[in-house]
């Protein structure tokens, strides 16, 4: 596993390339979680794992270190999320990847958030140059009424996560692309991954996200992993399972990859 640390723009960021990486290998734009709380290159320390899970199956993860330029609070990060994103969709060519690379979004809890919003402004404003979208247990329901929430109040999150909504959205107002799942137009994004686990807090508000997409006629891909798998661990949650999930996300993410190159070849 190569890493290291590198410029996109003006933002500092940490590059995951696996030993299968070559010609045409597929760029991630990956957001890191937080909690909307946490920001610097070194918040990305747990995200490593889906990352490196990722670039063993050949792609190039780039984790971005999104919060510095403009702070945390919306509509700042995904901003500067949405600017990352279209650099990337600018300089494939002569930066990161090649011509032949797809580029995804993808991103963790609050890092998911931000990739959705990304994906939804993406398709508002630059649709041709996303080709997919990862989302791992991502933070969409500022109002955290979900039963899978209501059921995990002992991991120790939701105190934390009512804070992180309530701070990110302190610039007033709640745009859709700062809460996806109440965004009432989502059909034309691009196609999706989704990571949950039975045993998540936010596997409701995640699952929910994906079957409102495929109803929209979004391209849907999503794996729940058994309750146990460790899962929680990804955004500081506790728990008594081992992580054994990255062959998982290893395997899906690479058949998902495999799907959109062929989606790309008949077009």
């Amino acid at each position: 596993m190569v890493l290291e640390k590198v410029a996109i723009g003006p933002v500092s960021a940490r590059v995951y390339q696996g030993a299968e990486f070559g010609k045409g290998a597929p760029i991630v734009l990956f957001f890191h979680g937080g909690a909307f709380l946490e920001s610097g290159i070194q918040a990305t320390v747990k995200e490593s794992a889906i990352a490196e899970s990722m670039a063993k199956a050949g792609a190039i993860v780039a984790i971005p270190d999104y919060n510095a330029p403009l702070g945390n609070v919306f509509p700042k990060p995904l901003e500067v999320g949405y600017s990352l994103f279209s650099y990337l969709a600018n300089k494939r060519a002569s930066g990161i990847g090649d011509r032949n690379s797809l580029l995804l979004i993808a991103g963790e809890e609050a890092g998911g958030n931000i990739a959705a919003g990304v994906a939804l402004k993406a398709r508002d404003h630059y649709a041709d140059a996303l080709d997919g979208q990862i989302l791992f247990s991502p933070l969409l329901d500022p109002f955290m009424g979900t039963s899978s929430i209501r059921k995990a109040d002992g991991i120790g999150m939701r105190q934390r996560w009512t804070e992180g909504w309530s701070h990110y959205l302190s610039g007033g107002g709640c745009h859709p692309y700062a809460a996806p799942c109440l965004c009432s137009r989502i059909a034309g994004v691009a196609p999706a991954l989704f990571f949950t686990a039975e045993d998540d807090p936010l596997r409701d508000e995640t699952v929910g996200y994906a079957d409102r997409l495929k109803a929209a006629g979004v391209d849907v891909r999503q794996h729940i992993l058994p309750a146990g798998a460790g899962w929680p661990s990804i955004y500081g949650g506790k728990t008594d399972g081992t992580s054994n999930w990255q062959e998982s996300v290893s395997r899906e993410f690479k058949s998902f990859v495999q799907g959109l190159s062929v989606q790309h070849q008949l077009h």
